[in-house]
């Protein structure tokens, strides 16, 4: 081919060549500014879905608010799997760990009697000793017993009857009422079942009666009940708080839990506030009581200066019911002021406070909590398994902010399970360590914006969620609490509300204590029989001073 022939080939070559470069470069422009448009709609669409999510929330708080004005069933409530945190983080049982088996089950029955069985032999055989088994059965019969009780008449006309045993009410024996009792708390039946199986045994009585025996002579359980809770308050090192929604007397109201490894309370209120809080923590009294303590609560709390030394400087600063507080609090004009805070309410959660200490009640007591505000007074901890939720809960819409919430996962199960290690083996060095790791997990900027926004929040709570590094004896999450709730929210969902002063009363004191006595290793049933005063029932200690002797 001539040279001429050649250039002009390699020339069109070349002018191809450039062309090609020249739209290659155009398609990475245009490449990259559709990455750049996909970008922008990623991020509007995570705001949108943002924007969504509260206004769906709104919209659902709107809801729930016509149904109670209306008077309306609350909505129920659908809740998500939980994350698995907790398990995920504990270490697993090897061989040299596995736990003790229970053991033979026959070593642990008592013989109450025993029958010999003949057998029917052939001429010649010889006898080789008896082959012993363990049956367990149960006896239940009705017993009507007749009382007849000897009357006399003094020489003054006055009348003497002999009294009845202890433990019968209305007509009926302390054997039926632990039944009742234990059958209707532990057992979660019903009254109307519990008067069906009553029935059918052959023993009449009413609904109405078997209410009246849940309800009625439970005053040393009460009184019982009410030193359990001063008892732990006084030598618990800590106390983990819940509460969930009851019904009593057709309104909503709120049954509240606090208690450790060794009792378990429970009150219902119609508010869940924190002066009905620390209400509840006062153990039955209603001290008012403007201490030093109460006046750094009022400051703390950014009470106006001129009204908290009205309180700090006039002579009387003690006052025994609410009636003489509230009075106080008119005659010093608190109640009239318009400021925010709010001072009336600020300064009656102090006085309240002061009052507590004042019993010595929450020397150094921590309150492990799920963030709830009314919980936040003294020493506060916050459960790590609901700060996880936070995350948990998010609804990311790209792969980005699915590998952002990932990530941010992943970090925060792996510092909690070195804070059970840190609990295990506390150590000053390790602690420093633990704080600056947590300003990196929980500062840390991603593309997501409610990922960042959650994590910026529980940062702002890093005290509240690192005060086990100061108090390593404390739990990480208040499981312990949402167990114990868990009785009262069966019981709900079988038997609804309470009506009564009574019924409502019953229900916490015999709640609590059945909670109490698991914890401490003690039969409900045989505690109820002692306290009922059951014919031959064992003999059950003081709770009150069993939880004192038990290890908190």
């Amino acid at each position: 081919m001539p040279l001429s022939e050649l250039r002009r080939v390699l020339g069109t070559l070349l002018t191809q060549t450039s062309r090609l470069q020249g739209e290659v470069a155009s398609l990475r422009g245009e490449v990259a500014s559709l990455r750049g448009e996909v970008a922008s709609l990623e991020d509007n669409s995570g705001r949108l879905t943002a924007v969504v999510s509260l206004r769906d929330a709104e919209i659902v708080a709107l809801k729930d608010e016509i149904a109670r004005l209306k008077g309306l069933p609350p909505r129920p409530k659908f809740k998500n799997k939980p994350s698995g945190m907790e398990q995920g983080t504990s270490q697993p049982v090897g061989k040299k760990g596995r736990k003790r088996g229970r053991g033979s089950v026959r070593d642990k029955l008592v013989v109450t009697s025993e029958v010999k069985l003949k057998a029917a032999v052939p001429p010649g055989s010889r006898f080789r000793g008896y082959e012993d088994v363990l049956v367990q059965d149960l006896r239940i019969c009705v017993d009507v017993v007749r009382y007849r009780r000897e009357r006399w008449e003094t020489a003054t006309g006055e009348r003497i009857i002999a009294p009845l045993p202890p433990g019968i009410i209305g007509g009926f024996g302390p054997e039926l009422r632990r039944f009742i009792a234990s059958g209707h708390f532990q057992g979660q039946v019903t009254s109307e079942r519990l008067v069906a199986l009553l029935n059918g045994m052959g023993l009449q009585i009413s609904k109405r009666q078997v209410v009246r025996l849940l309800s009625k002579g439970l005053d040393a359980l009460v009184h019982e009940d009410q030193a359990v809770l001063r008892t732990g308050l006084e030598t618990a090192r800590w106390i983990s708080v819940d509460d969930t929604s009851a019904r009593h007397a057709g309104k909503n109201g709120f049954v509240t839990q606090l208690g450790d490894n060794r009792f378990a309370i429970f009150r219902t209120a119609m508010s869940k506030s924190r002066r009905a809080f620390l209400s509840l923590l006062q153990a039955g009294r209603s001290d008012y009581i403007v201490s030093d303590e109460a006046l750094a609560m009022m400051h703390r709390m950014n009470m106006a200066a001129p009204l908290i030394s009205a309180l700090a400087d006039h002579p009387i600063r003690r006052f025994a019911d609410e009636a003489a507080w509230r009075a106080h609090l008119q005659r010093l004009g608190i109640d009239r002021a318009r400021v925010m805070p709010n001072p009336a309410k600020v300064a009656t959660e102090s006085a309240l406070w002061g009052g507590l200490r004042e019993q010595g009640l929450l020397g150094d007591t921590v309150i492990v909590s799920d963030g709830a505000g009314q919980f936040k007074v003294g020493e506060h901890a916050l459960c790590w398994i609901h700060a996880e939720r936070l995350v948990y809960k998010l609804q990311p819409t790209c792969p980005t902010h699915r590998r952002a919430v990932d990530l941010a996962r992943t970090l925060i199960w792996w510092f909690y399970a070195d804070l059970k290690a840190y609990q295990r083996e506390p150590d000053a060095k390790r602690a420093r360590m633990l704080r600056a790791r947590f300003d990196r997990i929980f500062t840390k900027q991603t593309a997501y914006v409610m990922l960042d926004r959650q994590m910026a929040r529980l940062h702002r709570q890093k005290a509240d969620l690192l005060r086990v590094l100061d108090r390593p004896e404390i739990p990480l999450h208040t499981n312990g609490s949402e167990n114990d709730i868990r009785t009262v929210v069966t019981k709900r969902k079988i038997s609804g509300g309470t009506v009564s002063e009574p019924g409502k009363i019953a229900r916490d004191t015999m709640l609590g204590l059945m909670k109490t006595c698991a914890k401490l290793g003690i039969s409900y049933y045989r505690f109820l029989g002692d306290r009922f005063d059951v014919t031959g029932a064992p003999v059950v200690p003081n709770l009150p001073s069993l939880v004192r002797l038990a290890k908190a």
